[in-house]
């Protein structure tokens, strides 16, 4: 059994151990955040006419607007066309970061948090 499961079965486990862990776990988030910062995720609106693409960190970094679609458009829609593509670019963000850190939870750890079993007898406990 690692030293993780021993402390999050609730058990006094090796706390030097498990500090080693959390580092480790900081310093891959650290660097699959770093990855996510130097991408660009792109965004439409429902019609095409509007692409909108943001950095890793959510930054509006570039709008491009079809001329096109301006024919259909009136300022009011068009900023709605606008406002969609932004925040279709930030979920393609938030897609990239859940597809970049969705395994650091690991296999040893219950729901992702090694403390929760502490945390869970210490409030039945007291």
């Amino acid at each position: 059994m690692s030293e993780v499961s021993a402390f999050a079965e609730g058990r006094e486990g090796d706390v030097a151990g498990l500090l080693r862990h959390v580092n480790d776990w900081a310093g891959v988030l650290n660097e699959r955040l770093t990855t996510l910062a130097r991408e660009h995720l792109d965004g439409r609106d429902r019609t095409g006419a509007v692409r909108a693409r943001v950095s890793g960190a959510g930054r509006l970094v570039g709008l491009t607007i079809d001329p096109r679609g301006l024919r259909h458009l009136d300022n009011v829609q068009l900023a709605q066309a606008v406002m969609e593509a932004i925040a279709a670019a930030r979920s393609a963000m938030g897609d990239r970061l859940t597809e970049l850190t969705a395994d650091l939870a690991g296999p040893d750890l219950p729901d992702g948090d090694p403390l929760a079993p502490h945390v869970e007898r210490l409030l039945r406990e007291g």
